[in-house]
């Protein structure tokens, strides 16, 4: 992190060459950014001045690929973007796309959806959690909220046969239906969560390092996360009661008892507080979810022309692999309105949502995406201003960021 003097124009500098500033690059490769982000701090001292985010260094083009890619092979693609819970950006692709095609999945497919869904909440908050103590010295924090992680990807693998990438959904449903295993797995990892989450409380409530770094560190009021449009736990740590899963209910949402979880005081430690709060909310809903799984298909019908067939007709028949065939050539596919069509959901760091404009083709003509680490890395510099450099690393972590999803 080389140090040099602050003497140029523009965002980090006034008019005038101030000598006694200094910039500072913090990343790309830097411990602390978790991945390949990159700070310009303009430092007086150990006090940070101002900050500019820069970013491009993950850049994939997913939304160009979505304009080269049919509607179930995209799937793929949104486990890239988020890589700590691509579930929710698998359902939310779909979401978007049924949307656009006017189709409503199984009952029993929405429920699959949310408990999918909320795993990947659990998992997401426990990693970003996870971070912010390892970063702040807390590393048997570190510890206690990772084994509970490596649960749900356990479960995930056992739901749909991949750990991490999971590429879940489909037009019209899911790969496959939920296996008793899978059940079993979820009532075992339900029982045991209270406890590790209460063990992993009690490490850093009330630790004095903790919370003297965290507590009025990084402060967003009220009113300026409704001004940047901050969603998520975020904008809920700040005190804005902003949930699509209650607001706007998708799927099955709307079946379940869940709080929102929201804070007032718009700091780090608020920001850690509401993600643990929302983990618990999470297994609430989770286990409202298998105790009351619909019977039924995981899949519109056939006479839909939406949905693949499933592999063992498809190897096994001719049937089978003419239908396989007739979805996914370019000349042949399902029939896509010439229309447009936004969705969002609730992702872990907020408000995920997918913009499409179909033409008729089995490909989007438009593919634009609204992702929630976009909008949360835009205030680190209203957040950091003022504060001392070894706060960086506080402020970072409790904003979650994922460089996949900037860079898009």
């Amino acid at each position: 992190m080389p140090l040099t003097p602050a003497t140029q124009t523009g965002d980090l500098a006034h008019d005038e060459p101030q000598p006694y500033l200094w910039t500072m690059n913090v990343g790309p490769q830097h411990p602390a950014t978790h991945t390949t982000l990159r700070l310009v701090l303009k430092l007086d001292g150990e006090r940070v001045v101002d900050a500019m985010p820069d970013i491009g260094y993950l850049h994939s083009g997913f939304e160009k690929i979505g304009e080269h890619l049919d509607y179930n092979q995209y799937v793929v693609v949104t486990d890239r973007m988020n890589y700590v819970s691509p579930a929710a950006n698998n359902v939310a692709w779909h979401h978007a796309v049924e949307k656009l095609l006017g189709i409503e999945v199984p009952p029993r497919c929405q429920y699959i959806r949310v408990i999918i869904s909320e795993l990947a909440r659990i998992g997401d908050h426990l990693t970003c959690n996870a971070a912010v103590g390892l970063d702040t010295g807390a590393f048997t924090f570190f510890m206690y909220a990772f084994n509970p992680r490596e649960a749900t990807l356990d479960i995930l693998e056992a739901m749909c046969g991949a750990r991490f990438t999971n590429s879940y959904t489909r037009v019209g449903g899911l790969t496959n239906d939920i296996s008793p295993k899978a059940i079993a797995m979820i009532r075992e990892f339900l029982a045991g969560m209270p406890k590790k989450l209460d063990d992993a409380e009690a490490l850093l409530n009330r630790n004095r390092i903790f919370v003297d770094r965290t507590k009025g560190v990084g402060v967003l009021s009220k009113q300026e996360a409704i001004n940047r449009c901050v969603t998520g736990p975020i904008g809920r740590a700040s005190g804005v009661p902003r949930d699509l899963r209650r607001d706007e209910p998708y799927l099955a949402y709307g079946d379940f008892d869940f709080d929102v979880c929201c804070a007032e005081a718009g700091d780090c430690f608020a920001r850690y507080l509401v993600r643990m709060a929302e983990v618990r909310q999470s297994l609430r809903i989770i286990e409202q979810a298998v105790e009351n799984l619909p019977p039924g298909p995981v899949n519109v019908g056939i006479d839909a022309r939406t949905r693949l067939p499933e592999k063992g007709p498809v190897y096994a028949t001719i049937e089978g692999l003419i239908s396989h065939f007739e979805l996914v050539m370019a000349n042949r596919g399902f029939k896509v309105p010439s229309e447009e069509s936004y969705a969002a959901v609730e992702a872990p760091n907020g408000e995920l949502g997918f913009y499409l404009v179909g033409d008729g083709t089995n490909t989007a003509y438009r593919a634009r995406c609204r992702p929630p680490s976009f909008i949360n890395f835009a205030l680190f510099p209203h957040l950091i201003r003022g504060h001392m450099l070894s706060d960086v690393v506080a402020v970072l972590g409790s904003l979650n960021i994922i460089a996949a999803e900037l860079d898009r």
